[in-house]
């Protein structure tokens, strides 16, 4: 809610709906960072309570409006996107802010774009976010954790950059693919959050997809070398071939005169 919902008249009645439409900003600013729990909870109290638009209007003036994108600020400079990258950083709104699962599990899969904070909390379950087939809405994304007595396994595809900064009590975070360098124009993915007797795993692989054309491209290779061994195979014996009948025919002219010599030297017949 704005100043401008209502210009000129602070004082109108604002209605059930006017202030649920300010708690949605509230929820998403929440999801987002932009507000910690106690300052959520304390507009959230003041939107319930407020009676006008005048009211409503100063709990939201700081934050962007429900379906605005406010523009990006990045303080470092971004290689530029090339390949097969440049199609998968798409700017805008993530198709999923939050996910949580309490004695459950959630899963995030598939083609699905990542906002560029997501949070999600696994309390006695767990959670899987993939990300290998996925969009991203900016160069860098932030996946925030809370895994208590649970656990969440990321899944990032070759390529992406990942860094690791969450913080374990009785618990941890997997830092084996934090440091391998991306490729360039790649998203950046990092993990933060807490862990308390659970976890949080990251490990990198290829969708099953990219698997199977690789199986396929390792098989034609074999099929190409078998052949190519098999048509050298061919030359080969086709050239002892061709010696053996050299040697043949150069054994049939060496034999002609030495039956005709042999035939001179036979004694001559007696006459009676």
């Amino acid at each position: 809610m704005s100043d401008d919902a209502a210009p000129g008249l602070p004082d109108l009645r604002a209605s059930d709906a006017d202030r649920e439409r300010v708690a949605e900003v509230l929820r998403d600013a929440l999801a987002e960072g932009r507000l910690d729990m106690a300052e959520f909870e304390e507009r959230l109290e003041e939107t319930y309570k407020a009676r006008t638009y005048g009211e409503l209007a100063p709990i939201t003036r700081d934050l962007p409006a429900a379906g605005v994108t406010p523009p990006s600020v990045s303080l470092a400079k971004e290689a530029p996107a090339d390949g097969r990258w440049a199609g998968r950083i798409v700017g805008g709104e993530g198709s999923s802010a939050w996910a949580v699962a309490v004695m459950s599990g959630f899963q995030r899969r598939g083609r699905w774009t990542v906002p560029r904070r997501f949070t999600c909390v696994a309390f006695w379950g767990g959670g899987e976010i993939d990300l290998r087939e996925a969009d991203f809405s900016a160069g860098e994304v932030e996946i925030n954790c809370v895994a208590i007595m649970g656990g969440v396994q990321i899944v990032v595809p070759p390529g992406v950059e990942v860094v690791v900064r969450g913080v374990g009590v009785m618990g941890g975070f997997d830092q084996r693919e934090t440091g391998v360098r991306g490729d360039p124009g790649a998203p950046r993915v990092v993990v933060g959050g807490f862990a308390f007797w659970g976890g949080v795993g990251v490990e990198r692989k290829k969708t099953r997809a990219a698997r199977r054309q690789e199986k396929l491209e390792r098989k034609a290779a074999r099929r190409e070398l078998r052949s190519s061994s098999r048509d050298e195979d061919l030359d080969a014996h086709l050239r002892i071939l061709e010696g053996h009948q050299d040697l043949l025919r150069g054994h049939g002219r060496g034999h002609a005169p030495g039956r005709g010599a042999r035939e001179d030297v036979r004694e001559p017949r007696r006459e009676d």
